[in-house]
């Protein structure tokens, strides 16, 4: 018999934990997670899932008013947010469950609660038990970071914000990153009045130039206010109900509710890490090597938590090559190359690869090829909206190195362009490949 309780404790039941829960005690392993939330984690719970939900249901807006230029007569239509959040939270509800069906078929125990580390190979839950494990998984994801000013508390954060007991009409969306734009969409399109606050000069950093310079022009065109440079001062609670967000270098904002969506920080805190030797970088994220162990032989971690890239589908391979390799004898190393990504905007960005100024850094010789056009969809709709897509190639050897959309149905078409970036093929492969006519798509191998 073992001496310990079990083979794998997972802190975590998120993707990564569930994934690696699951395969884990697929191999053989005796295995427990603990969750202290929701099992399902942020994706599932509050994050990619649930907004996504939200991100179909603003696009109605433009869809119920486009339907008339293809000849449907509809009546005005009036939004119900009561409904859809409603709706939305049932769906997550059901998805829990079925998360949880799945951990419970694979025989592995679930403990609702927090746990803490008290040693390299032992865990306190919040009831005082202690439970010892062979080895600990760490996949505790990542937090909100809402930065310290007066009146701070008066913010919600894209945890709370799938539970508004009603609509905003005003409301204010601090950051500028992915998080910040997809609910910017989100809310202009179901009526509020929406003003994006940056710190900084400009939005969504890491994303192609060319790319995120449209999304700010529709933005724009579509009603969205920005204010660059604008770092919060305070958030005044008004008799009202209503607030007041004093910003630096732009004059006072009133609205109904204030979006804190300045990025993420690896869900570290209090732990026990440091305590017992787990190295941690400056934003507090565990370091660990390419099999995911940490600094302490029997600690790995996963996903967010690690801040190496924080995408679910990173943190469920993350989770599945631990597992593999720690208890199924196939030794799995993530590749982080090329991993695509997409921002959920209106319209919604899809990229993977190099953008052109890294392409230009790092190769020097480089050749890009642009598409501006209208999406058919759109001109007999009337809309002036155009998407861009863009290709970068190594001029040396002719790969393709980058592929960057904006447009409707970007991420599901970059899905499959992405498969042709990571196996290396060349633009001439993307012209040998014939058109798929009439669609958006085909824009891909028309590139001149």
């Amino acid at each position: 018999m073992s001496e310990f309780d079990y083979d794998l404790f997972v802190i975590g039941a998120g993707s990564g934990g569930v994934r690696a829960s699951r395969i884990a005690a697929s191999h053989g392993a005796r295995v427990a997670v603990a969750e202290e939330h929701r099992v399902g984690g942020t994706c599932v719970i509050r994050g990619c899932v649930p907004k996504k939900l939200l991100v179909y249901g603003a696009h109605f807006a433009e869809d119920i008013h486009d339907a008339r230029k293809f000849g449907w007569e509809v009546a005005d239509c009036k939004f119900n947010w009561t409904v859809l959040r409603d709706n939305v939270l049932a769906e997550v509800d059901r998805l829990e469950g079925l998360y949880g069906q799945t951990l419970d078929s694979h025989k592995v125990t679930v403990f609702k609660t927090r746990a803490t580390l008290i040693g390299p190979q032992k865990v306190r839950l919040a009831d005082g038990q202690e439970i010892s494990a062979e080895r600990i998984l760490i996949a505790t994801g990542g937090w909100p970071f809402v930065p310290e000013f007066p009146g701070s508390e008066h913010a919600i954060t894209s945890n709370e914000v799938f539970h508004l007991d009603k609509l905003p009409k005003r409301v204010v969306i601090a950051g500028g990153g992915y998080i910040a734009n997809e609910f910017a969409g989100i809310f202009n399109e179901f009526g509020s009045k929406v003003t994006i606050v940056n710190r900084g000069d400009t939005i969504l950093r890491g994303y192609d130039e060319q790319i995120r310079d449209r999304l700010l022009q529709i933005s724009m065109t579509k009603g969205i206010d920005f204010k660059f440079n604008a770092p919060f001062q305070s958030i005044e609670k008004n008799d009202d109900g209503t607030l007041t967000v004093h910003l630096e270098n732009c004059d006072a904002i009133t609205a109904d509710a204030v979006l804190i969506a300045t990025g993420r920080t690896p869900n570290t805190k209090g732990l026990g890490l440091e305590d017992i030797g787990v190295e941690l970088d400056e934003h507090g994220a565990i370091k660990v090597g390419d099999d995911n162990q940490s600094s302490v032989p029997s600690i790995y971690a996963v996903g967010d938590v690690t801040n190496r890239i924080q995408l679910t589908p990173v943190a469920i391979r993350e989770g599945q090559a631990f597992a593999d390799s720690v208890f199924g004898g196939k030794p799995t190393v993530v590749d982080y190359k090329n991993v695509p990504s997409a921002v959920f905007s209106h319209p919604p960005i899809g990229a993977v690869g190099m953008t052109e100024a890294e392409a230009r850094n790092k190769l020097g010789s480089i050749r890009t090829y642009t598409s501006d056009f209208r999406a058919m969809k759109n001109v007999l709709a009337g809309r002036n909206e155009r998407a861009l897509y863009k290709m970068i190639v190594n001029a040396a050897t002719d790969q393709v190195v980058g592929l960057h959309m904006i447009g409707p149905d970007a991420p599901e078409i970059l899905q499959a362009a992405a498969i042709a970036v990571k196996a290396g093929l060349t633009k001439a492969d993307f012209d040998a490949t014939v058109a798929l006519h009439p669609s958006m798509a085909e824009e891909l191998v028309l590139l001149k």
